[in-house]
């Protein structure tokens, strides 16, 4: 039924602007809704809510996924529209099981090109793809992101230790 399509849609859109919100006031998204929020369109729901919400809970992991997957990228080098997006959209296709992967890929690739830059939709897509792939292959994604965050963070703590204080001699 498209109707029920749209309001996922709409939903998406809304559930991209909480966490919007969120981010750009240094919020959690639960704060965001207990204040004054905007939507593009309204009333807020309740699936943009359950997407906002959970989202923004599982956000180490998704920013995990995102930092693993978007090659050459660092999280916080990437638009936030971009960034949002992609946390929604990995949110959806692993914890929500009643949403098929392509149908948030497409869906998010659309949001994309309304809300994002010319390269956006493009990005998201790859992203959201390589994902896929992995999921597809059977990969636990965030697992695996987890344990190359921990890499990085260690190699970055080597790196640190290797740097000279810079103390004549």
């Amino acid at each position: 039924m498209s109707t029920h399509f749209g309001g996922r849609t709409l939903a998406r859109s809304q559930a991209l602007q909480l966490l919007f919100q969120a981010e750009a006031n240094n919020l959690a998204v639960l704060e965001v809704l207990d204040g004054d929020y905007a939507l593009s369109e309204g009333p807020l729901d309740d699936y943009a809510r359950q997407l906002a919400l959970g989202a923004d809970v599982a956000r180490p992991d998704l920013d995990a996924v995102i930092s693993m997957r978007a090659k050459g990228w660092k999280l916080s080098r990437l638009n936030a529209v971009d960034r949002n997006l992609l946390r929604l959209a990995l949110y959806e296709m692993l914890h929500v099981d009643e949403v098929d992967v392509p149908v948030t890929i497409d869906e998010c690739v659309e949001l994309a090109k309304a809300y994002g830059t010319d390269e956006s939709s493009r990005f998201v897509n790859g992203v959201l793809g390589r994902v896929a792939d992995d999921l597809d292959a059977g990969v636990d994604v965030v697992s695996v992101a987890r344990e190359a965050a921990r890499a990085a963070a260690a190699e970055d703590e080597a790196a640190e230790d290797d740097v000279p204080t810079g103390e004549a001699e």
